[in-house]
């Protein structure tokens, strides 16, 4: 399984940006997409997740109402939409892959994609 990040960059306090993840290798019948931040000095959060087999979704109570969570399954590409970004939004983000659990816990997720920077000015 290999997961692709992208979508990161600087944006403005209240402006927005689109991340991608490109998942590719899959071989399982369902599982969840997750993303995640972290910032130096704290333990990776969870943002949101969305089960790609029922589209279920999920999201930190951080992000409710700003974030949005999709897929594109033709594609196998999760998207997480981020709009009303604020300073405590600046993160690196990664998406993982959890073949398992639907949680927002970063310990039931086995496959990781590389983080993609994202920096929330005032």
């Amino acid at each position: 399984v290999q997961l692709q990040a992208s979508g990161g960059g600087l944006v403005q306090a209240g402006g927005s940006l689109r991340l991608s993840c490109a998942a590719s290798g899959i071989t399982f019948d369902d599982y969840a997409i997750g993303w995640f931040r972290q910032t130096p000095g704290k333990e990776r959060e969870g943002v949101s997740r969305i089960s790609v087999r029922d589209g279920s979704t999920y999201y930190a109570d951080s992000v409710k109402g700003r974030f949005t969570i999709s897929t594109d399954n033709a594609k196998n590409t999760v998207y997480l939409q981020m709009n009303s970004l604020k300073p405590e939004d600046t993160a690196v983000c990664y998406c993982a892959l959890s073949a398992s659990y639907y949680t927002l816990y970063h310990y039931h997720y086995d496959y990781w994609g590389q983080g993609t920077l994202v920096t929330v000015s005032s």
